[in-house]
């Protein structure tokens, strides 16, 4: 039988005899419905926690020992109410149920102290180890096998006390009972010891173990340091004479541990092993110091009400009239709600530290979203509320624009501001040993966030999700930072591209036109003098003059189509366009297809946009052939120039000026461009806009 079918096993009978219990134990007595509830509840969880594990995990051990401590609890359980029965109503096999009771109710506890020491994986830290884990088996056996024959009366684990002594069926003779008690006690001694030591491991375990099996291990230590306290503070209050052995003080903090035992251990476990929740951790130490500080709170509170208010306002033993009693409720309350609110903020410091809680980072940052899209203020904050909520050594906000991302802020602000990062089509890039959060808006890769964590604080699940639900937030800004940003960038090439074309224009006006007129003006002064001396030669040098004349003003019209061609303002566009082909050094073939006359600012872009790809194609295509595509459909213009050239990978290398600059022109009056090109296979740019027919 495997250990997954031995488990459900053990499970079925352990529920099959509990059902039992409940039988037996509602014909001997009166039914404690609350304490029943609680004991099914606890084996039940003990049995179901140890099967699950087995079921996931079938070589971790804390299943079966779970699983076996269901069982031992339910047989103990049913022995004890038969044995108390059989007493009542002198039935048989009344001393092998009270033995029965009794082994097993030691059966129950004993397999706790084996926790520690194989928790979470079920077999200890390392074979070191291995030698306390078969000492402590030996132990616990010779512990059982010494209840087992020890001579004397019975006391019967969950049974009632027995009217009559009833004899241990297998006990060995009673001269043997003070050496039988020795070994056992020794057994349990090396069982407590082993415990203690199974702590050690599980330190030593937690220091070598990984990111998981450390918050794994966590959960563990909190539900340990739940009992020391609990057990510390009824030890304390019990040794002063605060508390009396069966007052209701202790019965409050023996409820307490016996909740943590019977409840928590399997629960803790369960989640810890199981992973469901594991990473919840801080919500639960929040809470539980939380509500653990309203009850010493309440506790005070009512104990100065009802000692101390009585004997200084109502009189010992005097009636209560009405005006105390509404200082009293009125002191209730405002002392609940004092208590509640620091209760709150001492728990959110243990659990977060200096940190603010996640709800409270993403309030922040909600609000100051809110506020404002300035990249002096939202982006620095930003990355100090990752830094900060997340516990990081470093925080960044990157911002993409165009096919790179750039670290637009850092945290804490001396942190260096790395270089750019190459993006690739809309897929987030490796930022190295940073752990990187990418921001998106309607599916499109707007940023990310980055931190990088210090080694005795890693990421987790928890803090991961903050950042995520950050960067979630943070798309619709870095949208907006974006627009502000390329609006920025945008003016700045519009600027650099007019003081570019006034400098061309000043320099082909100098070095051309102006050198030429320069040069006729000196001829035309020596043409005057030579009409007299020497009329033939005069008239020859006005032929050149007017030869030059004609030049230079072909030249200027050259430079006044560069600034807008008189075709293009008298033909429109492919008119313009053919004769800009007719000039070029490759072939160029223009196909216009339903292309009407539009407004001035629509026809210079595409116009010239056209001849910046003409350009290109000249200077780095090495093409054979290119087209020009016109077409107007349903309100929109579109344009492709197509070469059959070397082309290139777009992802790994942008635009060039000249691209940004044609982006940039079609940007301005609401229109796209986009560029497709592939190794060996040629280039297509393309560019799109909504236009509206001139009646031109």
């Amino acid at each position: 039988m495997n250990q997954r079918r031995l488990a459900w096993t053990i499970w079925g009978v352990s529920t099959a005899l509990l059902i039992a219990w409940l039988v037996v134990d509602a014909s001997s007595t009166p039914v404690d419905i609350g304490g029943n509830a609680f004991v099914v509840f606890a084996v039940l969880l003990y049995s179901t926690v140890g099967v699950l594990i087995t079921s996931r995990q079938s070589g971790n051990r804390v299943g079966l020992l779970f699983a076996w401590v269901g069982l031992s609890a339910s047989i103990s359980l049913l022995a004890g109410s038969y044995a108390t029965v059989a007493q009542q109503r002198d039935l048989p096999f009344l001393a092998a149920s009270a033995w029965l009771g009794r082994v097993g109710f030691l059966a129950m506890f004993g397999p706790l102290a084996f926790v520690f020491l194989i928790f979470p994986s079920g077999r200890p830290t390392s074979h070191r180890w291995g030698w306390l884990l078969r000492a402590m088996l030996v132990a616990y056996a010779v512990v059982i096998i010494g209840f087992a024959l020890t001579p004397g009366s019975l006391t019967a684990g969950f049974a009632d006390e027995f009217s009559r002594p009833v004899s241990n069926p297998l006990g060995l003779p009673s001269s043997w009972k003070l050496a039988v008690e020795a070994v056992t006690t020794a057994g349990g001694f090396v069982v407590f010891v082993g415990a203690l030591l199974s702590v050690i491991s599980l330190l030593q375990r937690y220091r070598r173990a990984a990111q998981l099996e450390r918050q794994q291990i966590r959960w563990l230590a909190f539900l340990g340091a739940f009992l020391g306290i609990m057990l510390l503070l009824f030890l304390a209050l019990a040794l002063t004479g605060v508390i009396s052995d069966e007052g209701t003080v202790s019965g409050v903090v023996f409820f307490a541990f016996s909740i943590g035992v019977f409840l928590g251990i399997p629960a803790v476990c369960g989640i810890a092993i199981l992973r469901h929740g594991l990473w919840d951790l801080g919500v639960v130490v929040k809470k539980t110091v939380q509500y653990g500080l309203l009850v010493v709170g309440f506790t005070v509170v009512v104990g100065l009400v009802l000692i101390l208010l009585p004997a200084m306002f109502i009189g010992v033993g005097s009636g209560v009239d009405s005006a105390p009693t509404i200082v009293v409720g009125a002191l209730l309350a405002i002392g609940f709600t004092l208590v509640r609110s620091r209760a709150r903020r001492w728990a959110n410091r243990l659990v977060y530290g200096k940190r603010s809680t996640p709800y409270e980072v993403l309030s922040e940052f909600a609000e100051r979203v809110g506020g404002t899209y300035s990249t002096e203020d939202v982006l620095p904050r930003m990355a100090q509320l990752l830094g900060e909520a997340t516990g990081a050594r470093e925080a960044r906000v990157w911002l993409r624009i165009g096919n790179e991302m750039r670290g637009e802020a850092s945290w804490p602000p001396e942190a260096a501001i790395p270089p750019a990062v190459a993006v690739r089509a809309n897929e987030l890039p490796d930022f190295g040993a940073e752990e990187a959060f990418e921001v998106k808006h309607q599916g499109e890769l707007l940023g990310a966030l980055t931190v990088s964590m210090a080694a005795n604080d890693p990421m987790n699940p928890t803090k991961s999700k903050l950042a995520r639900d950050m960067a979630a937030q943070a798309g619709l800004v870095l949208r907006n930072v974006r627009l502000i940003q390329d609006l920025r960038d945008s003016r700045r090439r519009i600027v650099s591209a007019q003081d570019e074309r006034a400098r061309t224009l000043e320099r082909n006006i100098h070095d051309g036109a102006q050198q030429q007129l320069v040069a006729l003006s000196v001829k035309l002064r020596l043409a005057a003098g030579l009409l007299e001396r020497d009329p033939s030669k005069a008239r020859a040098m006005l032929d050149e003059l007017q030869s030059q004349a004609t030049e230079t003003l072909e030249d200027l019209r050259d430079l006044a189509r560069g600034i807008y061609p008189p075709l293009l303002a008298d033909k429109g566009l492919p008119a313009a366009l053919e004769a800009q082909a007719r000039k070029s050094s490759v072939p160029v073939s223009v196909q216009p297809d339903s292309v009407g006359r539009y407004g001035p600012d629509v026809e210079s872009a595409v116009y010239f946009c056209c001849l910046e790809a003409l350009n290109n194609i000249a200077k780095y295509a090495d093409a054979s052939a290119v087209e020009i595509r016109l077409r107007q459909n349903d309100g929109e213009l579109r344009f492709e120039v197509v070469d059959d050239g070397r082309g290139f990978d777009t992802a790994s290398r942008g635009g060039g000026t000249g691209l940004q600059g044609m982006a940039d022109r079609l940007d301005a009056i609401g229109g796209t461009l986009e560029i497709r090109s592939d190794p060996g296979a040629g280039t297509t740019v393309a560019g799109r806009l909504r236009v509206r027919v001139s009646d031109r």
